[in-house]
This record gives structure tokens, sequence and C-alpha cells, in this order.
């Protein structure tokens, strides 16, 4: 069951690699996070990946709520975690 799981994690990562390539490939670099976050999002789309994007994530520290705020820019599937970046 563990090599089933680290399988099918491995496939996902690939995926998401292989879409974000494309974007950049297609847009180039030195655009705004922005830009290459909804692109992104449009690929995953087109490639039929289930994601969230700007997913908020409750932080509880020792049975506390913190009011903090956590967003993943994307989650993908339920259990891959996607940081877009961009660097000019």
């Amino acid at each position: 069951m563990e090599n089933l799981t680290r399988d099918l994690f491995k496939d996902q990562t690939y995926q998401v690699n292989g879409a974000a390539i494309e974007v950049h490939k297609i847009l180039g670099p030195g655009l705004l996070e922005s830009v290459y976050h909804q692109c992104l999002c449009h690929e995953l789309s087109f490639r039929h990946i289930k994601y969230k994007s700007q997913k908020l994530v409750p932080i509880v520290y020792k049975g506390l709520k913190m009011e903090t705020i956590l967003r993943y820019d994307i989650f993908v599937e339920e259990c891959l975690v996607v940081e877009v970046k961009a660097q000019k």
C-alpha cells in the first residue's frame, strides 16, 4: 500500500511539473506571480487535474485556533501543495 501511495504521489508531482513547464514554455520568464498562478490553474484544468486555488488553511497550536492567515497557492488532488514563485 505504501508503494502504491508513493507511486501515485510521484505521478501527481510529475503531472503538475509538466503543467508548470508548459506554462513557463509559453509565457517565458519575467511576469508577475499572479499571471503564472492563473495560467497554471488553467493548465491544470485543461489536463483534468483536480485542484483548489488559494485554499485557506487553519492553524491550531496546542488546541488554540490562531488568528493567522495561511493560504496554499494551489492544492492538488487533496495531497500536493504547489507554491507558485516568480523571479525577475
